[in-house]
């Protein structure tokens, strides 16, 4: 008899949920050391257990070896999260426990991280030789979020409230380092604001000097950013939560960087905080590349941006590079970044492509589209670039008198990995195998981490093609065993459509939740039109249209499905989504009923006015200035036409896309006489890592869209 949870006794809902989407299990967030002798990664013991736990793999031996394990360090209590480490959670999309962010000195010799707000170091090396025994807590004050060591390994950089603090490596001289006066109620030091973690992909507020003696640290004051509450309905008692929180047009916080030295000796960087009131990233990385730090800083409409070099001891800053744009500057992984030659490394637009450039000067080749940098490593630097929108790899790009661009990965599949002296890490996510695999590359050999996750017990078969009139790339799911042309199917699209997300991509795992729904009697259409991740044009074609654009682009996408496979019954057609998905999949019942006869919206932003500044502003330019562009977008004045069945999914407790969006439509539903369903998810934010809620909402969905589309 099978066990109780097995795959053959477990519906795909409950498993897909228990496993938190079948992450837990998986070995991630790598880290190699310089010298290529130690991969550090994160695992859970099985496809069910949230617990991150720390290990260390030898490349040369093949073993790998458990370092810290938060079920020893903690004993029987429970993992207690303070609000902000909470919040970190939130806008780094976290749904798992224990260890799950570490950081390392420059060696990969100790690394540090939190439990329930304590401070832990731990030692890599396997012999001491970090100057650390075993796993260890410090006496940190707590509660603790995103500690660092600096590179040498003597000291510990942590924020704490709205503090940031340092603390020797064994544990003595923990003292304040930068913090709030005492009238500065709104004043934060040592973490990154809300806009940073959610739209700019910056999640800290500090960076170590390579000598481990001063560092750059962000402060920022919200005194006048709006505040927003978030209450639980379902517990009267409890009082709400309030949160700054800037929406479109109105203020964001006043971010500035200081030069802090290890007595608390601070002297401001310098730029012109008017014009540009972002900062996108900063670096300050040692040797062999001993440049000055770098300062990423962009405008308010996020048209031009400016890359600083900034003078260590007097904290002047000269402009090294300046990007502008007609739309927006886009913001790169792993850049702006030093060349050991002194040049500076940038990935811009160049005609139709995104190039890796140095000093300005494209490097990469047509037809090649540059991602993100991964690391600059003895001069070469490897990148995530595609040829091909379904695909990602790895590639190195060399310097020289005659630069060279070579792949590193060649299977047809999404790569990513990270790499430390002549040890590769790589991440491959293929149409064939239904997990990410990770794989270490030494000595001209490969070996593969054990993975603990759970097998999905289902196999999606897509069909990829694209439509002939933009390109738009799309996937095509049928049930499980169905012959195509032997009968007539509803249709269910399931797009995200919105910038940043790709949905189609030659991944298997990209596809278990419509491959379910298509098992559930749905013929599925999975598209990325214009604005998803592409090129440049593809990418800007959404300016001022975040409607238009994306919804034609889905409509095209189900009549070429349509015009392939004659199964597709275009009387039946439904739409699903989350979070712009969300927005979408409203949208289309409310805009094209003649299309889509069935939506179910997720966590839908419905007026643009109330989404947040970064990344609206981006597309939409500032309210102040573009009025009539918010109201053409916004779903609220459509709500009195709607005339198929709609529901409305939200978390009460969502600080992203606030459950006011979802309130207010329906509200003009309620007001225009036009019924709908509404979900309201109480003590859910936006994601649903709850293992009922997230296994139910699957369910309650194909139930509504079979009522909804008539059986």
């Amino acid at each position: 008899m099978p066990a109780v949870g097995s795959v053959a006794t477990e519906s795909f809902p409950r498993r897909n949920a228990r496993t938190r989407g079948f992450t837990l299990g998986r070995p991630r967030s790598f880290t190699v050391s310089p010298d290529g002798q130690r991969v550090v990664f994160v695992r859970s013991e099985s496809g069910d257990d949230p617990v991150g736990r720390l290990w260390v793999y030898d490349p040369v031996s093949r073993q790998e070896r458990l370092a810290a394990d938060p079920t020893v360090l903690l004993g029987d209590t429970a993992e207690e999260l303070s609000s902000d480490e909470r919040s970190r959670r939130e806008r780094t999309r976290e749904v798992a426990s224990g260890v799950v962010a570490y950081a390392t000195d420059h060696a990969g010799r100790l690394a540090v991280f939190t439990l329930s707000g304590r401070l832990f170091v731990t030692d890599l090396t396997g012999d001491g030789s970090s100057g650390v025994i075993g796993t260890r807590e410090l006496p940190a004050h707590g509660p603790v979020i995103d500690p660092g060591p600096d590179p040498q390994g003597s000291r510990i950089a942590y924020a704490s409230g709205r503090t940031l603090r340092v603390i020797d490596v064994d544990g003595a001289n923990d003292r304040w380092l930068a913090g709030p006066e005492a009238d500065e109620q709104t004043v934060t030091w040592g973490t990154a604001e809300f806009v940073a973690g959610e739209e700019l992909e910056r999640f800290h507020g500090y960076w170590w000097a390579p000598d481990g003696q001063h560092l750059i640290v962000e402060r920022f004051d919200e005194a006048d950013v709006n505040r927003w509450h978030v209450a639980d309905p379902a517990h009267p008692a409890s009082p709400p939560t309030t949160q700054r929180y800037p929406a479109a047009g109105t203020p964001n916080a006043d971010v500035s960087l200081w030069l802090v030295d290890l007595t608390g000796h601070r002297v401001p960087v310098t730029w012109d905080h008017e014009a540009f009131e972002y900062v996108v990233a900063v670096r300050w990385t040692g040797p062999p590349l001993s440049q000055p730090p770098l300062v990423q800083v962009m405008d308010r409409r996020q048209s031009r941006a400016r890359v600083l070099a900034v003078e260590p001891t007097t904290g002047g800053t000269r402009v090294v590079r300046e990007q502008t744009d007609p739309c927006w500057v886009d913001v790169v992984a792993g850049v702006p970044a030093w060349l050991p030659d002194g040049r500076l490394l940038t990935v811009e637009p160049v005609g139709d492509r995104y190039a890796l450039c140095a000093d300005g000067v494209a490097m990469t080749p047509e037809g090649l589209q540059v991602r993100g940098v991964v690391d600059v490593e003895d001069g070469r630097v490897l990148l995530r670039a595609t040829t091909e929108p379904t695909e990602e790899h790895l590639w190195w790009w060399t310097p020289g008198t005659s630069p060279t661009v070579s792949a590193v990965t060649a299977e047809t599949g999404v790569h990513g990995g990270t790499v430390g002296g002549q040890t590769l890490v790589v991440v491959s996510t293929t149409l064939d195998d239904p997990l990410p695999v990770a794989r270490v590359w030494y000595d001209g050999e490969q070996h593969e981490i054990r993975s603990c996750a759970d097998q999905p017990g289902i196999t999606p078969r897509p069909t990829l093609g694209t439509s002939p009139q933009h390109d738009v790339r799309m996937a095509v799911l049928f049930p499980t065993g169905w012959e195509p042309g032997s009968g007539r199917l509803p249709v269910l699209m399931d797009p995200y459509g919105g910038p940043h997300l790709q949905r189609v991509l030659r991944a298997q795992g990209a596809y278990r939740s419509a491959q379910w729904f298509a098992d559930q009697g749905f013929a599925v259409v999975v598209a990325d039109g214009r604005g998803t991740p592409r090129d440049p044009a593809w990418e800007r074609a959404v300016r001022f249209d975040l409607a238009e654009v994306v919804l034609s682009d889905q409509v095209e996408a189900l009549q070429t499905a349509a015009a392939t496979f004659t199964d597709l019954d275009l009387d039946r057609v439904a739409i699903r989504g989350w979070s712009f998905g969300g927005y979408l999949a409203a949208l289309a019942v409310l805009r094209r009923p003649d299309v889509f006869h069935a939506a179910v919206a997720g966590a839908p932003v419905t007026d643009w006015s109330l989404y947040d500044t970064a990344y609206t502003e981006r597309y939409l330019g500032l309210p102040q200035e573009r009025a009539e562009v918010y109201e053409r977008l916004s779903l609220l004045p459509l709500a009195a036409g709607l005339r198929r069945p709609l529901m409305l999914i939200h978390g009460l407790a969502d600080d992203n896309v606030f459950a006011a969006h979802t309130l207010q439509l329906s509200g003009r539903l309620m007001a225009a006489g036009r019924p709908h369903t509404m979900l309201p998810l109480s003590g859910v934010t936006h994601m649903t890592p709850q293992m009922e809620v997230a296994e139910n909402l699957l369910l309650l969905q194909v139930q509504f869209l079979r009522q909804a589309l008539g059986g």
